[in-house]
């Protein structure tokens, strides 16, 4: 006696093949992509972490990560191979007492990368300032001001087209709209030079269609009920807005600054038209005087240096030999840790807003 089969086993058909095939496609997929991701971690870190981590006390490279960049000059004295920054090569020689001292020299290979860490805080830090600002209320005015029509839709197009452009074009943009300039009867606008306030700019017009659609979608997703009850409360337009409904939108217009804070740290194209020096001495308020508020603007004016930059030099316009290459991934290595923590802050600052506001 045949017993009967269970109604409710799944049964193998096309469709079901069809999906788990396509499921472990995914699958592979996303470990492929985690395990490219691991392979390139792993190899900074291996080879970056002896750079700045020590087994000695105070385990901190702390020269590497507080002094400007030198040249190296290795050479042999007394039997003996050395190796010296450019500034600690000379006053070696005056103590020495000696004029000429054969050794090889290594652009970039000795001293820190304190003034880079700086420049790319200073970029991050003014750039999405500048684009949360300009595309939270953007996005406001598209969400909730404008009539949606024809003219929304065409301008939402040209954003997520904006989106897509090459970063080198937004280097192209902002080096022609801000560090040149442009005359309009007879009076000249912009002409910044390359300066800070060239690279804000040009990051934050380059990160702000991300915000934008972020920010916009962030909005949509709060109820109407909420805007609907202020106003029945008697509350304005923007009373609504800034009470009810920014308040709960704020996880997510965190979660696109995070996304941009991970595209504006890694560029390098437009900070290199527009704000990045190859080698820059001053720290950008060396030269402001705190009792002087003439000098305060020349902190804006003056270009920086930057890690991207800086590992982009170092790899690719000097020669390469093994002391480059302690240089390059020692930067990279704590260029990841910069980003991290900066993103990081921004994640820690999504979950208390998403932990103080719930609907």
């Amino acid at each position: 006696m045949n017993t009967p089969s269970n109604p409710f086993q799944h049964r193998r058909t096309k469709s079901r093949v069809a999906e788990r095939v396509v499921f472990w496609l995914i699958r592979l997929g996303t470990y492929s992509v985690m395990a490219a991701a691991t392979c390139i971690f792993l190899e900074i870190g291996f080879k970056g972490a002896p750079v700045v981590i020590r087994s000695t006390p105070p385990f901190v490279n702390v020269p590497f990560l507080t002094e400007k960049p030198e040249t190296l000059y290795v050479f042999t004295y007394q039997g003996k191979k050395m190796e010296m920054g450019d500034s600690e090569f000379n006053a070696f020689k005056k103590s020495k007492k000696i004029a000429d001292m054969p050794a090889a020299s290594y652009a970039y290979s000795a001293g820190g990368i304190f003034p880079c860490i700086v420049g790319t805080v200073l970029l991050v830090l003014g750039s999405m300032a500048i684009a949360l600002l300009l595309g939270v209320s953007s996005a406001v005015y598209l969400s909730e001001y404008r009539q949606q029509g024809i003219v929304v839709r065409a301008i939402r197009l040209s954003i997520m087209n904006l989106a897509g452009v090459p970063s080198i074009v937004f280097g192209l943009f902002g080096f022609g709209m801000f560090v040149i300039g442009f005359k309009l009867f007879g009076i000249q606008f912009f002409s910044w030079n390359v300066s800070l306030l060239a690279g804000w700019f040009t990051l934050a017009f380059m990160v702000m269609p991300v915000i934008i659609i972020a920010s916009e979608e962030a909005l949509k997703a709060v109820p109407q009920g909420f805007r609907e009850g202020a106003l029945a409360l008697g509350a304005t337009k923007w009373q609504a807005i800034r009470t009810n409904v920014l308040p709960y939108a704020l996880p997510g217009i965190l979660t696109s600054s995070i996304l941009g804070i991970a595209r504006v740290a890694g560029e390098t194209a437009p900070i290199m038209f527009t704000a990045a020096y190859v080698v820059r001495d001053e720290l950008p308020w060396q030269g402001v005087q705190l009792f002087h508020p003439a000098t305060w603007g020349s902190f804006f004016f003056q270009g920086v240096m930057a890690l991207p930059y800086h590992i982009y030099v170092v790899s690719s316009k000097i020669p390469q030999n093994e002391y480059t290459e302690r240089v390059q991934y020692g930067s990279a290595f704590v260029f990841l840790f910069v980003v991290m923590a900066i993103a990081l802050s921004s994640i820690m600052l999504r979950n208390k807003f998403r932990a103080r506001y719930k609907w």
